[in-house]
């Protein structure tokens, strides 16, 4: 048991701070931050749903003002919802959420852990939620990390007691707590868990309340607060030189993805918890009262804490480093208690105050940032000293290699560098995303290693071991291989050090459009990992696809180097559809995997491997007109998606828009919630009207309702008002109420078939009042909910058309839905039944 505890612990401390990649440069206030959380052992765990659904605020106020060990256990990676900086969805926006959340927790101080949960998207009712998510496996994951992380409070962000007022996914998340809090000490629940970790039981649970869930501040001025605690989390650090608020507002402005970049915040502010289990403290500001939290609460660790006590009450902030002889002192006792848990994470704590106080560098840098099985890679190791103790540098061991000599004095501030081969084992697994290695369920990742739930990243699996001595006390500390580089327009860079396959293949296009029999030539882009490739490249297809050739051999010289090959494939004269996937042959090895870099500021470059694929469909398609002018918002892929079916797409320059500048284009699109994120539109949007008016169609995409001021007045040329209705059940029956109107019969005829195979939703933030000008073509409603029209509003305005949608284009076209792309093309053909051009679509 003790092996597996020690795993579960480094995986959880350590890939918190490993993959944040750039080094820790702590000041002596920081190093005295870092001693007053030594000396508190008490942990405090904050439970949510989605990434941005923690209060920042409070998981900053019990991590530097109460100095606790801190969590939030984010039950999915906010895969299912939307991204405003950029155009990754689903898995990828789960990644880069995942890299949101770790970087906000290296602003306030927390950890971060998930479930396998995958946010499928909108739920408006727990038992919904709980049945696609498999409710038995995540109430497990979530009992895991309660034994693992042994948290003595825990504060839930949502009401368990409301189901269906709010996100089902939110009110799963409060029950999912409520119900672990006592299964985590009950042998007889996941007993499976109980040979790798040992029962535990929280002390008290909270719900995290405000006047938000009262419907008013005037209604909760009046509640009952006798089980409520009330903490003043806008206290003020000094050393700092921040209120824990500013603290708070820089960590959830980390989520950019979903909007949240904000001001900062100053000044008293008052967080609200409810009682939901334990005891009730007596001082109702102390969440831990009658908790013991000094070193006294471990066998052995009342002579730890009179040493650390005394270093905190004495501390040196102009020479940390005099504290060094009893920080080694400490350390000697720490690692011979018997309690493994509080052990291995002080451990850990203390670790680091000793390198700091010594003002030590220790680092282990790769050149290239990625490498593939069975190479051999140059690592730099540096060594520092930046302090007048006496440390020796004994041996430092890298996978199968290890330098060692006679013991070398490390003199203040004279640097040590060694150069290192790290060999790569053939059998090396690649550090892709540990949850994304194998294709999971509408609900749930699949994750066969059990070591790994919780994890917020796939484990790195190349360290430096330094061994270093200190006045004759050896210590062993490893440190992660990274890439340390630097751009000219960004200084210095880290990012991590990833293995990956020799060779990655991609298609051009994620969805391929057939019209007819007619084949297509479908170009394969290979790219090389590793100089002197050599192989051959097959197209995966199903029965009744046709490729010209079985195999297409393939040399590149060298890495980073890419070739194109080019496959011809014939449909089925029928509609069909079918995945197709390119499926390189090296060396014995079957390569089918595509290589994303998602890349921003705020995070660390993420490598993703997924399996390559691409959809392609036969459909008998039609529209009218070429040109589309589409206004990019929030970030979609719906350009690319016109353009498959042989539309032209040219994005336009919101600031460019002018009177008649529009006029050229046969259809001008806005994409998702543009008008909330795109503040110059509410200033030309009277252009737009006005080409609409002179004969242009306008389609608008959803807009969210309360975000900026998305319903100002002039957003549609008639009265129209964005509710919050949306339909969350792809499958829900979907009702065609405007039979006769030209958006559904030209220049395809739509019929109910066409709203089968949809994904994730039918639609969101629809209109629920609208002028009578506006024509309703759809009716859809989720089970047991009244019907509503407001997906699909179309209403004639001078010679032109304004058409108002809900309906998730920006995710059924990438997925090539059939039926939402008929439906987008008879939108874009609007008013054309007179135009004698009418064509079927010859595909991209």
């Amino acid at each position: 048991m003790r092996y597996y505890l020690v795993l579960f612990i480094g995986l959880f401390l350590g890939v918190q701070s490993v993959l944040a990649q750039v080094p820790k440069k702590s000041t002596s206030s920081d190093l005295f931050h870092s001693l007053q959380k030594l000396n508190f052992l008490g942990s405090a765990l904050y439970i949510a749903a989605h990434p941005d659904d923690e209060n920042t605020r409070l998981i900053s106020y019990l991590s530097n003002e109460v100095k606790a060990r801190t969590g939030y256990l984010s039950i999915t990676r906010g895969d299912g919802g939307q991204n405003l900086i950029g155009s990754e969805l689903r898995e990828l926006l789960g990644v880069l959420r995942t890299e949101e959340l770790l970087a906000a927790r290296g602003v306030d101080g927390g950890e971060q852990f998930f479930t396998r949960a995958n946010d499928f998207g909108y739920s408006k009712h727990p038992d919904e939620t709980l049945k696609i998510w498999d409710k038995k496996a995540v109430l497990g994951d979530v009992v895991w990390v309660l034994r693992n992380f042994k948290p003595d409070v825990i504060v839930n962000r949502f009401d368990h007691r409301t189901p269906g007022s709010t996100h089902g996914h939110h009110t799963s998340s409060a029950m999912l707590s409520v119900e672990a809090f006592d299964l985590a000490n009950d042998k007889n629940a996941y007993p499976e868990q109980l040979d790798k970790v040992s029962l535990w039981q929280p002390k008290r649970s909270f719900f995290n309340v405000s006047w938000w869930f009262y419907g008013s501040p005037e209604n909760f001025e009046k509640a009952d607060k006798s089980k409520m605690m009330n903490l003043d989390v806008g206290v003020y650090y000094p050393m700092r030189g921040l209120s824990n608020n500013e603290i708070a507002s820089i960590a959830s402005s980390q989520h950019l993805s979903q909007g949240f970049g904000r001001l900062s915040d100053r000044g008293s502010q008052d967080e609200y918890i409810e009682l939901l289990s334990g005891d009730m403290p007596n001082d109702t500001s102390n969440i831990f009262e009658g908790i013991d939290t000094s070193w006294s609460r471990i066998k052995g660790g009342e002579a730890i804490g009179k040493i650390l006590v005394s270093i905190e009450e004495n501390f040196d902030f102009v020479n940390p480093s005099i504290h060094l002889a009893e920080l080694l002192e400490a350390r000697k006792l720490l690692v011979n208690i018997e309690d493994d848990h509080w052990k291995h994470i002080k451990l850990k704590e203390l670790q680091d105050i000793i390198l700091e106080v010594c003002g030590l560098y220790l680092e282990a840098s790769s050149a290239v940032s990625n490498a593939v099985p069975g190479s051999s890679v140059k690592i730099n190791i540096e060594v520092l000293n930046r302090s007048n103790t006496d440390i020796l540098f004994n041996s430092v061991t890298l996978a199968s290699e290890s330098y060692k000599q006679d013991k070398i004095p490390l003199a203040n501030n004279q640097k040590k560098n060694l150069e290192l081969d790290l060999k790569i084992p053939e059998d090396q697994p690649y550090t892709s995303p540990y949850w994304l290695a194998e294709k999971g369920s509408l609900g749930m990742y699949k994750v066969n290693d059990p070591q790994l739930i919780g994890s917020p990243e796939t484990i790195r699996p190349f360290h430096a071991s330094f061994e270093l001595e200190f006045n004759g006390y050896s210590m062993k500390i490893d440190k992660p291989v990274i890439h340390r580089y630097s751009r000219r327009d960004k200084g210095e860079l880290y990012e991590p050090f990833e293995i990956i396959p020799e060779a990655t293949a991609r298609f051009g296009d994620k969805v391929l459009i057939f019209a007819d029999r007619a084949p297509r030539n479908i170009p394969v882009t290979i790219t090389a990992h590793k100089s002197g490739l050599k192989g051959k490249v097959e197209l995966g297809h199903n029965k009744g696809w046709v490729v010209d050739e079985e195999f297409i051999e393939f040399e590149i010289a060298n890495k980073g180097d890419e070739k194109t090959v080019v496959f011809t494939l014939t449909p089925p004269a029928e509609e069909d559809e079918c995945l197709i996937t390119p499926i390189i042959h090296i060396d014995g090895k079957e390569l089918d995997k595509e290589l994303i870099e998602i890349t921003y500021d705020h995070i660390p470059t993420q490598t993703v491997l997924i399996h390559s694929e691409a959809k392609v469909v036969r459909l008998n398609i039609k529209k009218v007109g070429e040109h589309i002018g589409y206004i990019m918002g929030a970030g979609d892929e719906v350009p690319e998606s016109l353009e498959q079916i042989g539309y032209t797409v040219h994005l336009i320059d919101p600031t460019a828009i002018e009177s008649g500048s529009l006029n050229k284009y046969d259809a001008v699109v806005t994409g998702i919630r543009a008008y909330n994120v795109i503040e110059e539109l509410e200033f030309k949007q009277r252009f737009l009207l006005e080409y609409v008016e002179q004969g242009g169609n306008l389609i608008i995409q959803y807009n969210t309702a309360g975000r900026r001021d998305a319903s100002f007045k002039d957003l549609a040329p008639y009265p129209l008002k964005i509710s919050r209705d949306r339909i969350t059940n792809e499958d829900s029956e979907v009702k065609i109420i405007a039979s006769d109107h030209s958006v559904i019969n030209f220049p395809n005829t739509i019929t109910n078939l066409d709203f089968e195979g949809w994904v994730q939703e039918r639609g969101l933030y629809f209109p629920d009042e609208w002028d009578p000008k506006f024509t309703p073509i759809l009716q859809m409603n989720d089970k047991g909910e009244s019907p509503t029209n407001g997906a699909l509003l179309v209403a004639p305005y001078g010679k032109g058309n304004y058409i108002y949608t809900g309906i998730s284009f920006f995710r059924e076209l990438p997925a090539g839905v059939s039926g939402a792309y008929k439906l987008f093309a008879n939108i874009l053909s609007l008013g054309k039944e007179q135009i004698d051009n009418t064509t079927d679509i010859k595909g991209k």
